[in-house]
């Protein structure tokens, strides 16, 4: 038996294991149980008759082996997408594959833009994954999609990067909050307030920490949320204050249950990016939603916009 015995199916498993140094991370990824995984890698093993991993704790690292067929995997897979590219730009927009990662907050706006960009080629799937700061890195570094947007420009990441739409952050209260209808609060009284947080690695919680330490204002974190929608949810109900993407709140904008507090400093304003790694060729597709969100994409969320405008303040910009 040799590696011609292996299955494209074992070898992305694998390529996933090896990325993340975990069977059950990797099942989380391929949307696959655990136990799935390890027959996969063990099955996989037998092929090429040397072990691929060894376990330290609880990470595994890649054996001599597992290091030369991981190489071997990336270069098959390349070859693959080239394929897959090239067959995409003969048949033109009449079909293919958009794949992109979007940062939480951007999930407001990118369904608003696929809808008429998906009416306009019929023919196109679209795989959209929506996660935090940390994670879209991740996936950039695994070039595992054709577009990204996130909230700022990764770091030691090479990349092609552009602007494309403002993302004001603003804090947001119940409607009978003690500071409701004020103006010009100053922003140590938000401290002591019990605030509710996105989890650590989301960009909103770094730019409202770093915005807070700057002003010496201690943070009440009284509740941490993975999800903007529960955040509402819980300012509604009392819970406490939180920092919001002004877009996130659009379809609220007739609620009588949530305000925006006119807090000295806010909004922070950020702004969504598109990007993908530097020297990597777009696919038609790719390139025709890229040029669509640049232009006449942008131009219809920014018309939308019918809820009052954040102040055009902008406070140390990422």
């Amino acid at each position: 038996m040799g590696l011609k015995q292996a299955t494209l199916h074992q070898l992305k498993v694998f390529e996933v294991t090896a990325r993340h140094g975990s069977f059950t991370r990797a099942a989380e990824e391929l949307f696959l149980t655990q136990p799935t995984v390890s027959i996969q890698m063990k099955q996989l093993t037998r092929v090429v008759g040397m072990p691929l991993f060894e376990q330290v704790g609880k990470r595994l690292y890649l054996t001599e082996a597992g290091k030369e067929l991981l190489a071997t995997c990336q270069d098959i897979f390349e070859r693959l997408e080239r394929f897959e590219m090239a067959i995409a730009n003969l048949k033109g927009l009449k079909q293919g594959h958009l794949r992109l990662c979007v940062i939480t907050t951007a999930k407001y706006v990118i369904p608003r833009l696929l809808g008429p960009f998906c009416q306009r080629y019929p023919g196109i799937d679209v795989a959209l994954t929506v996660t935090n700061h940390e994670q879209v890195v991740e996936r950039i570094r695994g070039n595992m999609d054709d577009l990204y947007i996130p909230s700022y420009p990764p770091d030691n990441v090479d990349v092609e990067c552009h602007r494309f739409l403002d993302n004001p952050l603003v804090v947001v209260a119940p409607s009978h909050h003690r500071l409701s209808g004020r103006t010009k609060i100053p922003i140590q009284e938000l401290a002591g307030e019990p605030f509710i947080m996105r989890e650590q690695g989301s960009g909103t919680r770094q730019a409202v920490e770093k915005l807070f330490a700057e002003h010496g204002v201690s943070i009440n974190i009284r509740l941490e949320l993975g999800s903007n929608e529960s955040i509402k949810q819980a300012i509604a109900g009392g819970l406490g204050i939180s920092v919001l993407s002004h877009h996130c709140l659009a379809l609220d904008r007739e609620s009588s249950q949530l305000t925006i507090l006119d807090v000295e400093h806010f909004p922070i304003q950020r702004h969504w990016h598109l990007v993908y790694p530097a020297g990597k060729q777009l696919s038609v597709v790719a390139q025709a939603f890229f040029d669509y969100v640049r232009t006449e994409g942008r131009e219809m969320i920014e018309s939308s916009l019918t809820y009052p405008a954040a102040p055009a303040k902008e406070l140390n910009p990422v």
